[in-house]
């Protein structure tokens, strides 16, 4: 029969413009229709929740830590 292909069309999210292009059968993975599934595990759940909410204080603080944040890590003090 020949190759098959995957003959896919696509909006781009940000500019809205329309594209599309023919996948090999061998290389589509039907999986990229499907939305992606947060990865979170139990314990990670449980260890957010024990944490609570992240409060204004610690926001700022952060905001300052990315200001002091160096490329070079020798740098940091």
């Amino acid at each position: 029969m020949g190759p098959g292909y995957v003959y896919v069309r696509f909006r781009c999210g940000r500019c809205r413009r329309v594209g599309e292009h023919l996948v090999p059968q061998t290389e589509w993975d039907p999986s990229v229709l499907e939305p992606a599934a947060a990865k979170c595990e139990r314990v990670d759940e449980e260890r957010f929740a024990e944490m609570g909410d992240i409060s204004p204080e610690e926001v700022i603080e952060f905001h300052y830590a990315l200001e002091r944040l160096t490329a070079d890590p020798e740098e940091e003090t």
